[in-house]
């Protein structure tokens, strides 16, 4: 081999790893050097034609990378003149890929299933492996999942077995991918995991294609909010140099999450810019797929639907003849939508009756599922409506029960809304009471139905976890100091975001509790000792089913948009009241406030139920806003024990089972927090009335203590400053000795407290995502498994509480229930917004 040959092939080996890494206009520039040592095109050489032929062979895929398809495609024709015979595979494979690249799909697979059987030397394993992964691709896209997983195991292997690592990771993105089509959205997130370290170490310009990939994992696990943030970051780096088709894919997918965050401005806006590259590229695949995401967010906004029904019509044709079937079958459904809502029910049964695709990812079957209830809801037939919706509800529980993270649990139901929403919008209508309670069971809080799991931490974890928590004293001495140390709170953020993303990948154990019916809710009640009132998601004025000693009554309450600002004052003028010292004149001012806020709910809420509430206790199930409300503070119910509970099926679950015999230690756990002025006094007078307390103060209540004690315990009361961290409720925290104890750290403990007390600051909020799924650190407790769990829902004052606790704890110790206990000690402060969550 001559000196200028084999400099060549040096040349054509570095391009193929620009290449691989996303580099390909530096890979074209190799490509060049190499193809002008060889004398191209006018060599007569016959080994120098064949190199020549298989530079141009990698250099059109380059050009295809860069939007450049009829220039790749005229290279390829130039190596079909030069290609020696043991090279005519990796022509075949390759303009296999460039027509995945230009969305001819079936083209595509017909050139790579004449490839693969060609190869048969070791030397040919890299471009073997290439083609396994190229050909996965079209399976995927064409929703043929399990035969994708085929191909990419046996790529792994040719990979590993030829010492090729990149090729390892990107067979591995790939199985991830396949694993999110199948709903196994934990294996993929473990899977993009197995990938990222070759990507960090040897291929950086491939971590965007990572984040996109995992976005779609988030996205299907109902997180919109967290697939649009890995996106917005990979756009931002792939927006750096020239446009590829990466960027395309990227804007694509966040038009995608964009649907799935009701947002129609930004869906279009992004579907529209994803469609003009993918056609800049003559991708006429994705260009469709990005009309028909740009059609689904026209849908969602109720424009034009005459045009929306006729154009995903014909786009569920083209898509069929692009071999997109699972895309086709939602154009159909989209398409039956709009018809619906026209009114034109026989073209509505025409859509839905076009071919289905064969494996369909759970979005689609769930949209399927809708649009049959819609369908049957507009013809009036209420018991199909209830057929279909139950049934994608039960498909969506599938779905859920193969996911351990609370997070993604409580995440998925939001993909299950509107199907929830036509159940009881129908119920309402026909005005079945049992019907009602029992879709408005349907529509809330459906992770506290599943058995709780209880991961161990790997040490990877459980370093993030101690780092996290030296960094946030860091950050609160500094917040302290007056000097906020951003270099540390931005790497307390980092950790979050890594701890969060590894509890994703936990697999689910157990089975999920059934929804319990209006009749259990009504024996449990008979008795009349007790008034349930629970709050239907969605109703507008809002309304309440409340069952009483046997029975039950739909009750119309007050305006929801009113009640909603009014429950948003009442929590800011509590805080301005809370922890510092005001001038009388602004503390009347602001407790005149808070007075006519609290007045403004107690006609709206409270009023409506005056003749069943009688002097009844109460047991409230809230919907969105109402989980904030401090119930015990309203006129009409001051002094009246309460409890207010995530679903009437998690309390009744709770009211079954008998947990307190078989506590090992029984005696309560008092910890008292640093900074906190009367927190040691508060612990020092409960201990004084219950001697037998074990009491963590000063340099030994440390977060390794706390669990630790915590564990088993039929009480532990808290006297620490909380922090409610709305942007990421799994670590909000209640701060200790040695860092924050947080709400992520309660699914650690094997048998929670059965009573928690947390007497300070706002450690009772809630995030309430789609569903009414509660999350923060009270849900956090109650999710583990603790009864009850005594919270502020706004900021509690320290200097206030201590003799409100003391008279708590005496009540409970003479036998009351924790809502009894709550309602008579609470008459000390009527200004004070705890409330007792869970089942007393």
């Amino acid at each position: 081999m001559s000196a200028a040959e084999a400099k060549a092939r040096g040349l054509h080996d570095r391009g193929r790893v620009a290449l691989t890494v996303g580099r390909s206009a530096e890979g074209i520039r190799l490509f060049g050097q190499a193809l002008a040592l060889l004398g191209w095109p006018d060599t007569r050489e016959p080994t120098w034609r064949a190199t020549a032929a298989r530079v141009l062979i990698s250099m059109a895929a380059a050009e295809v990378h860069l939007g450049r398809h009829e220039a790749g495609f005229r290279l390829l024709d130039e190596a079909e003149h030069a290609v020696a015979p043991e090279d005519r595979s990796a022509l075949r494979s390759q303009r296999g890929l460039l027509c995945i690249l230009t969305g001819r799909l079936d083209e595509a697979l017909r050139y790579l299933d004449e490839a693969i059987p060609l190869y048969r030397m070791p030397r040919d394993a890299y471009d073997l492996a290439a083609d396994l992964v190229n050909r996965a691709m079209l399976h995927s896209l064409a929703g043929r999942a399990r035969l994708a997983q085929q191909d990419l195991v046996r790529c792994e292997a040719v990979a590993q077995k030829a010492n090729l690592p990149l090729v390892v990771a990107k067979a591995r993105l790939n199985r991830g991918y396949c694993e999110t089509l199948l709903g196994d959205i934990p294996a993929a997130l473990r899977t993009f995991d197995l990938a990222k370290p070759v990507f960090e170490a040897d291929a950086t310009g491939l971590l965007p294609v990572l984040a996109i990939d995992k976005a779609r994992a988030l996205a299907q696990a109902g997180l919109a909010d967290e697939a649009a943030s890995e996106l917005d970051e990979a756009i931002r780096l792939l927006s750096r140099g020239r446009p590829t088709y990466e960027l395309a894919e990227a804007v694509l997918t966040r038009a995608q999450v964009a649907v799935a965050q009701r947002d129609p401005v930004g869906a279009r806006m992004w579907a529209r810019r994803a469609e003009r590259s993918f056609l800049r590229r003559g991708d006429e695949s994705r260009a469709a797929i990005a009309v028909l995401t740009r059609l689904r967010a026209d849908l969602d906004s109720r424009r034009r639907l005459r045009r929306i029904a006729e154009r995903a019509a014909v786009l569920s044709a083209r898509l069929l003849t692009l071999g997109l079937a699972g895309d086709a079958e939602t154009a159909a459904l989209l398409a039956a939508r709009a018809c619906i809502r026209l009114k034109d029910s026989v073209k509505a049964r025409h859509h839905l009756a076009q071919p289905r695709s064969p494996h369909p990812p759970v979005e689609t079957r769930l949209l399927r599922s809708l649009v049959q209830a819609e369908l049957h809801g507009a013809e009036g037939c209420t018991t199909k409506v209830f057929d279909h919706a139950r049934a994608g509800l039960a498909k969506l529980h599938d779905h859920r029960g193969r996911l351990g993270s609370l997070d993604l649990r409580t995440g998925a139901s939001a993909l299950g809304v509107e199907l929830a929403a036509i159940g009881l919008d129908t119920a309402v209508r026909q005005g079945r009471l049992p019907v009602i309670f029992d879709w408005s069971e349907r529509s809330r809080a459906q992770a506290f139905l599943m058995r709780p799991v209880r991961p161990a931490l790997e040490p990877a974890e459980s370093d993030a976890v101690a780092e996290l928590r030296q960094l946030a004293m860091v950050v609160r001495t500094a917040e302290l100091s007056g000097h906020p140390d951003d270099q540390a709170r931005r790497r307390c953020v980092e950790l979050e975001r890594q701890i969060r993303a590894r509890g994703w990948q936990t697999d689910a154990v157990g089975d999920q509790e059934r929804v319990v019916s209006f009749g259990d809710i009504a024996a449990e009640l008979r008795g009349g000792e007790e008034l349930l009132v629970s709050f239907l998601p969605g109703t507008d004025p809002l309304c309440a089913v409340a069952v009483v000693n046997g029975s039950g009554r739909l009750v119309e309450l007050g305006d929801l948009a009113m009640i909603t600002e009014t429950i948003a004052r009442l929590q800011t003028d509590l805080d301005a009241l809370c922890g510092r010292r005001l001038p009388t004149a602004l503390s009347t001012v602001i407790e005149s406030s808070i007075e006519h806020h609290l007045a403004l709910l107690s006609v709206e809420l409270v009023e409506p139920l005056r003749e069943l509430l009688g002097d009844r206790d109460l047991v409230v199930v809230p919907t969105g806003p109402l989980a904030s409300v401090p119930w015990g503070m309203l006129d009409e119910l001051r002094g009246r024990p309460i409890t207010v509970t995530p679903s009437a099926s998690s309390w009744f679950r709770v009211r079954q089972r008998d947990t307190q015999g078989d506590l090992i230690d029984s005696e309560p756990l008092l910890v008292a927090g640093p900074d906190l002025e009367f927190a040691r006094a508060e612990v020092n007078r409960i201990s004084a009335m219950l001697p037998c307390s074990a009491v963590l103060t000063g340099a030994d209540a440390t977060v390794e203590a706390t669990l630790a004690a915590m564990d088993n315990r039929r009480i532990a009361h808290f006297a620490t400053h909380g922090h409610h961290e709305p942007g990421n409720v799994l670590f909000s925290r209640l701060d200790l000795a040695d860092g924050p104890l947080m709400a992520f750290d309660i699914a650690g403990l094997e048998r929670p407290p059965q009573h928690v007390v947390l007497s300070s600051c706002d450690t009772g909020r809630s995030v309430m995502r789609a569903g009414d799924e509660m999350l923060g650190f009270t849900a956090a407790f109650l999710y583990g498994g603790a009864r009850t769990v005594v919270a502020g829902v706004a900021r509690v004052p320290d200097e206030s509480v201590v003799d409100l606790m003391a008279a708590y704890h005496r009540l409970v110790r003479l036998g009351a229930t924790p809502a009894k206990a709550l309602a008579e000690a609470s008459m000390i402060a009527p200004l004070i917004p705890l409330v007792c969550f869970g089942s007393c």
